[in-house]
């Protein structure tokens, strides 16, 4: 990714579409056409006061006059939606950097789609092409409430008893054990919500085969960052250079400081935007977004929070 796929939209349109939800409709400044993008896909915001935060987009690919976002208010988050919900107005340009997609939806027979509160965002877009394709699909779709579940009703008024609506307060927590308990060959498994949701069903799912679960991220697993902290030396390939990397630093930081240019936002682990080549080495990955075949391969990891199991890494930068 290059700093080209950075841009000014503008916001065209803010409206609630659930309790604490509001839904951006953001617009080329000259009307001209928005990127194109996959269903799974997100945008980073390139906030004030240098916050950055992703969001999932959840409108029609092929509609290439807008981007939409839906953002939850986070009372006990870091200051990115209560900017967007307080500060952002109908007008307002606003940097956006992407689309990006590590979420992708895959080829498969049939479709289990699960979504927690906002997780339904990136999962909206993926019925929608499961639909159009003309296979067999499921949404079930949890939230606290119904007043608190965006887009629930247009959900069921256009895809009918496909969609099962499960509020907490009226159905209890989702039925994990019903629905994963039993693998179904040839059935791709979406799921987008919260940390005790994905764990719960990366659980259930362990028994399903490799592949057949798909997850997105964007807070970090509890123990991703689990482990020593050892100090270890990164050479650049394309840089020519050499540095060290101490217990107290990521690799991105280290890199930063020595004046080499590399895109970044959550430096967490979970967006993708750092994902950078690995020429020699081992990696000791500590993201929340590679696959586990991904992480065998050890071709790639993200540099703000992933580490080297040996004394030397070599890296495309």
């Amino acid at each position: 990714m290059t700093a080209m796929d950075e841009r000014e939209l503008v916001l065209a349109r803010k409206e609630r579409v659930a309790e604490g939800v509001v839904c951006l409709t953001l617009r080329e400044p000259d009307g001209g056409a928005v990127p194109e993008w996959t269903p799974g896909a997100h945008v980073d915001l390139l906030l004030a006061d240098g916050l950055e935060r992703q969001y999932s987009l959840c409108g029609d690919p092929a509609d290439r006059s807008a981007l939409t976002v839906a953002v939850l208010r986070e009372p006990q988050g870091r200051g990115g939606s209560a900017f967007v919900h307080d500060r952002l107005t109908e007008g307002t340009r606003v940097r956006v950097r992407g689309p990006r997609n590590n979420f992708a939806l895959v080829d498969a027979p049939r479709y289990l789609f699960l979504a927690g509160g906002i997780g339904i965002t990136p999962i909206l877009p993926m019925v929608a092409e499961a639909d159009a394709r003309g296979v067999d699909w499921r949404l079930v779709y949890g939230g606290r409430t119904r007043t608190s579940m965006a887009f629930a009703g247009e959900l069921v008024a256009k895809y009918g008893d496909r969609v099962s609506l499960r509020p907490q307060d009226e159905t209890g927590l989702l039925p994990l054990d019903s629905l994963l308990g039993t693998p179904e060959p040839d059935t791709a498994v979406y799921c987008c919500g919260p940390e005790p949701l994905l764990a719960a069903v990366e659980q259930r799912c362990a028994a399903w085969g490799p592949g057949a679960l798909h997850v997105e991220r964007f807070s970090p697993k509890a123990d991703a960052d689990a482990g020593p902290r050892e100090s270890f030396e990164v050479e650049l390939a394309v840089s020519g250079r050499t540095l060290p990397v101490p217990a107290d630093k990521s690799i991105l930081e280290v890199v930063e400081e020595a004046g080499i240019p590399v895109l970044s936002s959550c430096q967490e682990g979970t967006c993708g935007t750092c994902e950078t080549e690995v020429r020699e080495g081992v990696p000791d990955h500590r993201d929340s977004l590679l696959t586990e075949e991904e992480r065998a391969a050890g071709e790639t990891m993200m540099i703000c929070v992933s580490r080297s199991c040996g004394p030397r890494l070599v890296l495309e930068l």
